[in-house]
């Protein structure tokens, strides 16, 4: 049944209406985005690949520390710290490359946990530390969307 033997009105149509853009506005937008998205595709292949090279030498330099006769306890958190920076890196790169939000809070969660191993920090810094991973756990689990993995 038309609109006219219906009885009602029809609307007319123009671009702000319908919502199309402009064929420069279609043109740019899709090749600005396909440019960001590659540029963000190689800047998360060179953290990776950053992260790769730093698991390495973390292996071969740092953990036979560990059975040296030196300070073991600084050789462990200076491990730590390391596998950290590692986590924080690999985060940041799925960051960039799905835009998730749960990635974002878990690199914020990394890099607290990061800062609270390190060995010159007060009790103050480690029970506001302590709160935030709390916060940012509880964070992901309730406000997230998705099943936290």
């Amino acid at each position: 049944m038309s609109d006219a033997a219906s009885g009602n009105k029809p609307e007319p149509r123009n671009e702000a209406r319908v919502g199309k853009e402009p064929f420069v506005e279609q043109w740019l937008s899709r090749r600005l985005g396909n440019l960001i998205h590659l540029f963000l595709s190689l800047l998360a292949m060179l953290i990776f690949a950053a992260a790769m090279i730093t698991t390495w030498d973390m292996l071969v330099r740092d953990f036979p520390k560990l059975w040296q006769p030196v300070n073991e306890y600084s050789v462990l958190q200076e491990i730590l710290q390391t596998i950290l920076l590692i986590a924080i890196a690999a985060e940041l790169g799925l960051l960039l490359l799905f835009h998730r939000a749960a990635a974002a809070v878990e690199v914020i969660i990394f890099v607290i946990a990061r800062k609270m191993v390190s060995p010159d920090i007060s009790v103050t810094g480690l029970l506001l530390g302590t709160a935030a991973i709390i916060a940012m756990v509880i964070t992901r689990y309730y406000f997230l969307p998705g099943k936290p993995k």
